[in-house]
Formats: C-alpha cells, sequence, structure tokens
C-alpha cells in the first residue's frame, strides 16, 4: 500500500484500522458526537480528514483509556472542546483530562465516568450491544494511558508499598541500634 501524506483524506477502513476499532463503531460515534463529520461523497463514502481522525483518536482515549462514558465524552467536548480532544488525540495532552463540571459547577456527574465492568456498550454488525474491555492503552511516546479505576489501584498499591518502605526504614533502624548497643 501506498504512504498517503499526513494531510490526506483517510477512509472509514484506514481510519478504523488505524485506530484499531471496527467501522461501525465510527458510524456509531456519529450519532453519539454531532462534532464527528466526515465528509460524505457519493454512495454515502466517509473521509475523514486529519482533523477528524485526531477527533476520533482523543473520543477513544476518553472513552477506553479513560474511562469517560459517552455523556461524560459529549460534557468534555461541550465544555472544554472541539480543540482540546483533538489536543488529546494527536498525543499534545498526556494527562487525563481534567473531569468536566456538573451543571453547578462544583462536582463531576456520577454518570461521567463508568466502572470499569459498566463501559458504554457499543453495538456489534448486527446492532447488538457489548461492553468493551478495558484496556491499558499505549500512549503518545510510549506512555501508558489507564483507566480512572486502573490508576486508583496503582496509587492504592504504591500507597501500601511507601508504608512497607517506611517500616522497613524504622525496623532497620531499630536493628542498627540494637547492634550499636550489643557492640558497644
Amino acid at each position: 500500500m501506498v504512504d498517503k501524506s499526513p494531510d490526506a483524506f483517510r477512509t472509514i477502513s484506514e481510519v478504523a484500522d488505524d485506530l484499531d476499532l471496527p467501522q461501525h463503531v465510527l458510524r456509531f460515534w456519529e450519532t453519539r458526537f454531532s462534532q464527528i463529520r466526515p465528509l460524505k461523497r457519493g454512495g454515502g463514502r466517509r473521509y475523514y480528514r486529519p482533523d477528524d481522525v485526531d477527533l476520533l483518536r482523543g473520543v477513544r482515549q476518553l472513552l477506553y483509556g479513560q474511562g469517560y462514558t459517552i455523556k461524560g465524552v459529549q460534557r468534555i467536548l461541550r465544555e472544554q472542546g472541539l480543540r482540546s480532544v483533538q489536543a488529546l488525540g494527536r498525543g499534545e495532552i498526556t494527562a487525563p483530562m481534567p473531569p468536566p463540571r456538573s451543571a453547578s459547577g462544583l462536582e463531576n456527574d456520577e454518570d461521567d465516568f463508568a466502572p470499569e465492568d459498566e463501559r458504554e456498550p457499543i453495538p456489534d454488525e448486527d446492532g447488538q450491544l457489548s461492553r468493551p474491555a478495558m484496556r491499558v492503552l499505549a500512549g503518545p511516546a510510549g506512555g501508558i494511558v489507564l483507566s480512572p479505576d486502573a490508576l486508583r489501584s496503582l496509587q492504592s498499591a504504591l500507597s501500601e508499598l511507601l508504608e512497607c518502605r517506611r517500616l522497613l526504614a524504622a525496623a532497620r533502624g531499630q536493628v542498627g541500634q540494637d547492634l550499636e548497643l550489643e557492640q558497644g
């Protein structure tokens, strides 16, 4: 296959392959995110501009990498704008997107995130809904993007390891003091 210019339009099959998603998921996202508007030619053929691909990549990362629901991604698009999600898709933003604010501006809606076993359903080829398995995605420059649940688990494990380190240091200090007393 001939490599295309980075500015070239991409077909739905090229974008689906690039994002490791079925084509029907991209068509489904068009129904949920009004910002996804590929150019459509005769026979309904879709052509995606580079900005469209960046947006799709950002949406994919928010849904599968950071654990947002479709409603949560819609809120991010509405409140933080299309460009922030495209920047995430291009790898210009590597940290998790800040959670969107609720209507009151004080806290996040519970509907913005879904536990790993309650991710947004994705229609399969026959229109049946299934929930995607949570995956750890390779982020830009080899970084790793984790779901909020995975991040919380790692932070908890880190806290436990730090406490173990503190206890070991305290024990070593006590052992050192005991040896000094015996030798002294």
